[in-house]
């Protein structure tokens, strides 16, 4: 008889589990297909994507004051301007079908959580491509400009004393630092979502951030010292809004966190 109930109660248990499994292959086959649809748009207008990435370069040959100067990129492998136009389909389809992926996910989590939590995620889970794109627009604007310029005003005019130096990046190369400062961007500006999320379950408290505030600017210079490249201007480009974000989060973890005695009404 306890053999038929073990039984009984693991084929139970492997019910629900089997459906869970089920639709997080239904989840997943969205996700991966609205992330190919998206990477074969973006890879038929990745040429005309390279060049609005571009544009931050021409912006920067202005502002040094090179305005009769021609504007050129150079690959030198057969096969390197293909690998950067999938590189591009990628990030792409990536940012195209983010909205689906995060959906999928939203889809499959919610159910498992209680209607207070589901209200105090999803914001966050909406907030966090907008400051994404914040950031991404902070690089292109801005940072992307100043660096090229800085490293602009690097080139030599050739003279009887000294050969002429001039800047010509390779595609992939240039693409590389794009990429490179928005994901280090955007990943920063995803600062305020982290805390705020933190200091809502308990984890982290305003006053705790306010301490530590001294240690967080030091990390700040360190974080941007590592994730962009070897220039003053990008290192302070992010390491200042890292700062500013970190304020920002303070302001908004103690709008969020609960109040001394209402946690421990909640604890008791």
């Amino acid at each position: 008889m306890s053999t038929f109930k073990d039984d009984d109660e693991i084929e139970s248990s492997s019910a629900p589990l089997i459906e869970h499994l089920i639709e997080l292959r239904q989840r997943l086959m969205w996700a991966v297909g609205g992330f190919f649809i998206a990477f074969l748009i973006s890879f038929y207008f990745a040429k005309p994507l390279f060049n609005f990435l571009v544009q931050p370069f021409r912006w920067a040959v202005e502002w040094a004051g090179l305005d009769n100067r021609q504007i050129e990129l150079i690959y030198t492998a057969p096969q390197e301007f293909f690998f950067t136009q999938l590189k591009i389909a990628m990030f792409g389809g990536f940012v195209l079908a983010f909205p689906l992926i995060a959906a999928q996910i939203w889809k499959f989590v919610a159910p498992g959580l209680y209607k207070n939590e589901r209200s105090a995620f999803l914001p966050f889970l909406m907030a966090s491509p907008v400051l994404f794109l914040c950031g991404a627009a902070l690089v292109y604007f801005f940072t992307m400009p100043m660096v090229m310029w800085f490293f602009l005003s690097q080139e030599q005019m050739g003279t009887a004393a000294q050969v002429e130096i001039s800047l010509l990046p390779k595609v992939s190369e240039y693409l590389s630092l794009c990429m490179t400062l928005i994901f280090a961007f955007g990943l920063v500006f995803q600062l305020p979502v982290a805390t705020t999320l933190m200091a809502r379950v308990g984890m982290v408290t305003s006053q705790g951030l306010k301490d530590k505030r001294k240690y967080a600017i030091v990390l700040a210079f360190v974080a941007a010292a590592i994730l962009t490249p070897p220039d003053p201007i990008s290192q302070i480009g992010l390491a200042l809004p890292t700062i500013l974000l970190y304020e920002i989060a303070i302001f908004m973890a103690r709008r969020v966190e609960r109040p001394p005695a209402q946690s421990e009404e909640a604890e008791g």
